[in-house]
């Protein structure tokens, strides 16, 4: 049996109008494109017609964002020296770049940043509209009262108040530090978008969270999409089948008043 909280949201992902309520936590609206500079760009003109590979791929990794996604990219950014010495490796990379063409080098190289490197802000501005019902404190009055209360700040700022008064030990922030009667409860958010990948870890990074019993505190795991999707994925039976405080935004609120 899933914690009662996971059932509740279970129920709400699917039968109830789920996304539009969710896009008050995670208004994500895409990002314009990347500004690319004239003359970075008039590089990679000049290179790509030229047909010099080494120019070409020195003239790309000037700019923010590389074409194609490839995993020696970041070996070559972190040591340009390393293009000269390694001729089949450019002479691979550039083979892809011609398949391209120009326009879609320009396309690929001004695509907006990923949303869901902004989601943990996004819900965190969400907190700051006291959508729980609780006061959000700077760090000296959330100290100076027992109130309960939401601790304002940064992941990195609510980690360190953590790991000072919570024996929480993990190296990386958090999203929510707050008190309820007399106890602190802390969590991870995170907007999953898909199964595998990068968001299978961000998943398996808030139920680490989860299992960290020397922590004094409550711990919740703040999760929202597609692991609430009833199916056979590894994300919903591990949600379904443990007893940990796991729960989407949209109930927060219901059960941080009933501690």
């Amino acid at each position: 049996m899933p914690n009662q909280w996971t059932s509740l949201s279970i129920e709400y992902a699917n039968q109830r109008n789920y996304l539009d309520d969710l896009f008050r936590v995670y208004p994500v609206i895409p990002e314009g494109i990347r500004d690319i500079d004239e003359e970075k760009w008039k590089k990679v003109e000049e290179a790509f017609q030229a047909q010099d590979d080494i120019r070409l791929v020195k003239a790309l990794l000037a700019l923010k964002l590389f074409p194609i996604k490839d995993p020696y990219v970041a070996f070559l950014r972190s040591d340009p020296s390393a293009i000269d010495r390694n001729p089949k490796t450019i002479g691979r990379l550039c083979g892809r770049l011609r398949e391209l063409g120009l326009d879609k080098i320009w396309e690929r190289c001004s695509e907006p940043k990923e949303a869901n490197r902004q989601m943990g802000q996004l819900f965190r501005r969400w907190l700051a509209e006291k959508t729980l019902g609780l006061p959000i404190l700077d760090r000296a009055s959330f100290v100076e009262t027992d109130e309960d209360a939401i601790l304002q700040g940064g992941d990195r700022e609510l980690g360190d108040f953590a790991r000072e008064n919570m024996n929480y030990v993990r190296d990386k922030g958090l999203d929510l530090v707050a008190r309820v009667n007399d106890r602190y409860v802390i969590g991870e958010a995170k907007f999953l978008t898909d199964f595998g990948g990068h968001q299978k870890n961000q998943f398996n990074d808030a139920i680490a969270l989860l299992k960290r019993d020397e922590v004094d505190a409550v711990k919740v795991a703040i999760l929202d999409g597609v692991l609430y999707v009833r199916n056979n994925s590894a994300m919903f039976t591990a949600v379904t089948g443990g007893r940990y405080n796991i729960m989407s935004a949209l109930v927060l609120r219901e059960y941080l008043h009933s501690l």
